[in-house]
């Protein structure tokens, strides 16, 4: 785009206001405005247009290609930021391995404590059965305890 510094934009606002007159002046900015809107959006379309085919061609995956090959360091550092960036975004990787801990650590906590519980309950069940049995009472006698010939 030409360099019009404030100065140069006066003078073509006199010159134009001198040529055209006041009357007429602000419908030819209105048009000049139009005509201006439609050369943007036309360049726009064809720069949209032309992408699109360079996109379907393939054109961009051959020139990171050809950019990573020239400059390794540098594409390789642009991966690295690439995939800060991805990962730092709500939703990202990052977030998605933090909610997989999450719920991992959840299921632990949930196993331990099933397995606490029935240990408890089986200790418990053991002292029950323990505590029913009188101690010494097993009904055998002990060896040189028991009846001899000679007293029956």
């Amino acid at each position: 785009m030409p360099d019009i510094g404030w100065t140069e934009l006066l003078v073509i606002g006199i010159v134009a206001l001198i040529v055209v007159g006041p009357k007429d002046l602000p419908g030819l900015f209105r048009a000049f405005g139009r005509f201006t809107g439609k050369m943007r959006r036309m360049a726009r379309e064809f720069s949209s247009a032309m992408n699109a085919a360079a996109d379907s061609s393939g054109v961009k995956d051959i020139d990171k290609t050809i950019r990573a090959a020239a400059n390794p360091a540098k594409s390789a550092t642009d991966a690295v930021k690439n995939t800060a960036k991805s990962a730092m975004k709500p939703g990202g990787e990052t977030e998605r391995l933090s909610q997989e801990r999450k719920e991992a650590a959840e299921n632990i906590r949930q196993n331990a404590a099933r397995v606490a519980e029935q240990r408890m309950a089986r200790e418990a069940a053991e002292a029950a059965d323990s505590s029913e049995e009188p101690a010494g009472d097993t009904g055998e006698t002990a060896p040189g305890t028991g009846p001899t010939k000679d007293s029956a």
